[in-house]
C-alpha cells in the first residue's frame, strides 16, 4: 500500500492527507519522544537546550503539515526542506544533551533512530514529489 512506504507517499500523483504521512507520523513520534526525553533535563536547561529541542522536534510535523495543506507541490517541497533542516539542528542538539550528560546515548537512542529514518524518507519524499 501506498501509504506503508517511505517513498512515494502519494497514489496516482495526488498528495494524501498529512495525518496518513508516514513522515507526518514519525514526525509526531519523534516530537513525543523528545518531550518525553527532555523531561528530564536539568532546571537550569528549560528555556535554553529543551525549548530549542522541543521547538525543533515539533517544528518537523508541523512543516510537513503546513506544506501539504497548501496543496502546491512548490510549496510543499520548500516546507519538506524545512522540516528537514529542523531535523538536523535537532540531530545536534540531541548529540549536544549527550556530550553535556543531560541524557545518555542509550536513552537518545530512539529519537536518534527516528532522526536517521527521517532524514531518509524526507528527501524520498521530495524526490518523489519533483518527479510529479
Amino acid at each position: 500500500m501506498a501509504e506503508q512506504r517511505a517513498s512515494p507517499e502519494h497514489r496516482a500523483g495526488k498528495v494524501l492527507h498529512y495525518k496518513q504521512l508516514k513522515v507526518w507520523q514519525k514526525g509526531m513520534e519523534l516530537a513525543k519522544l523528545i518531550y518525553k526525553l527532555t523531561a528530564k533535563f536539568p532546571a537550569h536547561e528549560k528555556f535554553g537546550l529543551v525549548a530549542q529541542m522541543r521547538r525543533a522536534a515539533v517544528s518537523v510535523p508541523s512543516n510537513i503539515a503546513e506544506g501539504q495543506a497548501r496543496h502546491g507541490t512548490g510549496e510543499f517541497l520548500q516546507f519538506l526542506s524545512h522540516a528537514s533542516g529542523s531535523l538536523a539542528e535537532l540531530d545536534t542538539q540531541l548529540q549536544l544533551s549527550i556530550d553535556l550528560g543531560h541524557c545518555t546515548a542509550v536513552a537518545a537512542a530512539p529519537a536518534a533512530g527516528l532522526i536517521e529514518e527521517l532524514q531518509r524518507m524526507l528527501p524520498a519524499l521530495r524526490r518523489s514529489l519533483a518527479s510529479h
